[in-house]
């Protein structure tokens, strides 16, 4: 939350200041205070976690730094790189 915005219901300044208040407080009871959002999901923007072991992850943002590339860019080069090699190889076999 910007330092600058204050929460319309909480008044909450922080987001721990916004934690606390609905730590104790029920959505229900400002119910008049919300409003319906239309929105929508775009499902090709899922995004996956994958655990990396701690070195590998150094030596992955060392990479990525020199690049001046973020590190979710240069895995996911690699990736395609890699999957479209084993994929092409299999058509060969």
């Amino acid at each position: 939350m910007q330092e600058d915005k204050v929460s319309s219901i909480s008044h909450s300044h922080t987001l721990e200041e916004m934690a606390d208040f609905w730590d104790t407080h029920s959505l229900a009871d400002y119910d008049d205070m919300t409003y319906e959002a239309d929105m929508t999901f775009d499902s090709s923007a899922r995004r996956s976690v994958v655990n990396i072991e701690p070195d590998l992850m150094t030596d992955i943002y060392r990479l990525a730094h020199e690049r001046k590339i973020s590190m979710q860019t240069l895995i996911n080069v690699w990736l395609r790189q890699c999957v479209d090699r084993v994929s092409s190889q299999a058509v060969g076999v």
